[in-house]
């Protein structure tokens, strides 16, 4: 029997779900049990109905369980979203999510603490493997940088000289994580810095590294905070804000900002304006959070903010991605004990996932300079 009858009587032998599958599989030249890096390789026949079934949590969950395995994953889930087969899966909790998140605020200032709960305060001992020295868990800037970690102080710096950081300048620091970046800029530029996280375990983290400089950290939600500011930056928060408060954040930010100050803003972008957040990102790794669009950001702000300068760098993602990936394969042994093989698996899959988006295309990562009333001469963009 040739090869080609081969995978014909196995497709017959798997069912109708096995065929619809493998045959979108194909247009994204992606076999069953096939030779190259990027083959799916089936490891239990009930992948084909949690795939055709469940969609993209269906996809998830399956790796979760060790129904299907691939060499290189990222290369796999890069093909299949290049070739679209993300689109040809069902929608139905999309659509009960996006419903959700039109009845329901899942961003008030209560339940949005639940994000730090289950995604930032699940161990400093697996952030500390996977990321670079200041813990920076955002997009690094490898134009110019051979390294994870001169990555993220290029990213970084840029941030710094694009918001003009002069000694003495009030920095609000919005999603300020474990503080890498509010040590940067005091250490750096001289800067005084109040950061706000909705993580306890960040809070405190924070509080450490910055114990010594001119740096508060508090534990709230930015829509608590107060006073004045020169400058404000956002690095990797907006994306938990929620579409129902993305005009409350451009709000709070204008009313927190100097008239002559100058904000950045640091998200992950879609190129189309999403209904609800992926099922098994939203169940797993991200709740209650949201990819904004272009279109998203423009609206929410008219009226608000002038927007200087908007600067696309999304490959970058791909490295940094493929970076904490390698960190945390290496850092594993010393976690598996406390973590556990399906915990392995499942932040597998997210890393993987997620730099296939970004080297898909499929997700940008932007930096936005905005200013309340438009820089007087024009502002002059740095890169």
């Amino acid at each position: 029997m040739n090869q080609r009858a081969a995978h014909t009587t196995e497709q017959k032998t798997r069912g109708g779900a096995a065929e619809v599958v493998t045959e979108w599989l194909a247009h994204a030249d992606i076999r069953v049990d096939g030779p190259r890096p990027w083959d799916l390789q089936v490891r239990d026949e009930r992948l084909w109905n949690a795939v055709l079934g469940g969609g993209s949590l269906g996809v998830g969950e399956a790796y979760m369980n060790g129904w299907f395995d691939a060499e290189r994953l990222d290369e796999l889930l890069f093909r299949a979203i290049r070739g679209s087969i993300d689109k040809r899966l069902p929608a139905m909790r999309e659509v009960l999510l996006a419903l959700k998140s039109r009845l329901m605020n899942l961003q008030t200032p209560k339940r949005s603490f639940k994000v730090g709960e289950q995604h930032y305060d699940v161990g400093d001992d697996l952030y500390t493997l996977m990321l670079d020295p200041r813990l920076i868990y955002s997009c690094g800037y490898w134009k110019n940088a051979p390294t994870l970690a001169l990555a993220q102080e290029a990213k970084l710096d840029l941030i710094c000289r694009k918001l003009g950081f002069k000694p003495g300048m009030r920095v609000l620091d919005i999603g300020c994580g474990w503080g890498g970046a509010a040590q940067f800029a005091a250490e750096r530029y001289g800067v005084q810095v109040t950061g706000v996280t909705i993580s306890k375990n960040q809070a405190g983290s924070a509080r450490e590294r910055c114990k010594n400089l001119p740096v508060e950290v508090i534990f709230d939600d930015y829509r608590s905070v107060t006073g004045t500011y020169d400058r404000i930056y956002s690095i990797g928060m907006f994306e938990h804000v929620g579409e129902r408060n993305y005009r409350v954040f451009f709000e709070t930010t204008r009313r927190l900002l100097a008239p002559e100050g100058l904000m950045l803003l640091h998200t992950i972008g879609n190129r189309q304006t999403q209904k609800a957040n992926d099922p098994w990102i939203e169940k797993y790794i991200f709740p209650h959070s949201k990819i904004p669009s272009r279109r998203q950001i423009d609206a929410a702000s008219e009226g608000l903010w002038t927007i200087e300068d908007w600067h696309e760098f999304g490959v970058d993602y791909d490295h940094t991605l493929m970076a904490w990936s390698e960190n945390f394969e290496r850092g594993w042994p010393m976690l598996k004990a406390a973590y556990g093989e399906r915990f392995h698996r499942m932040w597998h899959f997210y890393l993987m996932a997620s730099a296939a988006s970004f080297r898909s295309r499929s997700n940008q990562l932007w930096q936005v300079v905005m200013s309340p009333d438009g820089v007087l001469g024009g502002y002059q963009e740095v890169r």
